[in-house]
């Protein structure tokens, strides 16, 4: 079954989501820790491959006002190299306000500080993705 991806990309880690055989649902699967873009590819064409990858939704941070800031910049750059090692359909997904609302729901569910910076990127890649799929399921 083909599944489709959804990647968090900071600085440090790379939160790592997937969507169930039939692409309505997202599950968080892993935080990548970054150690260097190869590091991090070879980790993610694992992935790519144990899941049967056909498309990867890419999280890219915009300022409020629809700009692209540095984060922004660093994420389109990290795709552009992306593009070029895997063969895969990439798709950029506004972020905005992923990381808060993946905060706000840890802390609702009364996740402690230390726990939430565990699974923080992976919630938000979540969210990234979900965003996503709910958007393909009403067609725009």
């Amino acid at each position: 079954m083909e599944r489709i991806m959804g990647l968090d990309v900071g600085d440090k880690t790379i939160g790592v989501a997937i969507s169930d055989p039939l692409g309505i649902t997202a599950q968080g699967i892993t935080t990548i820790r970054r150690k260097g873009i190869n590091s991090d590819f070879s980790e993610l064409k694992a992935l790519i491959s144990e899941y049967n990858i056909v498309e990867v939704v890419i999280g890219l941070p915009k300022n409020m006002n629809n700009t692209i800031g540095p984060q922004g910049e660093k994420v389109l750059h990290f795709v552009e190299k992306f593009k070029g090692k895997f063969n895969v359909n990439v798709v950029l997904q506004d972020e905005r306000l992923t990381t808060v609302s993946a905060e706000r729901l840890l802390i609702d569910a009364d996740v402690s500080r230390k726990k939430r910076k565990d699974v923080i990127d992976k919630v938000a890649a979540t969210y990234i993705l979900n965003s996503y799929l709910e958007k393909n399921k009403k067609g725009e």
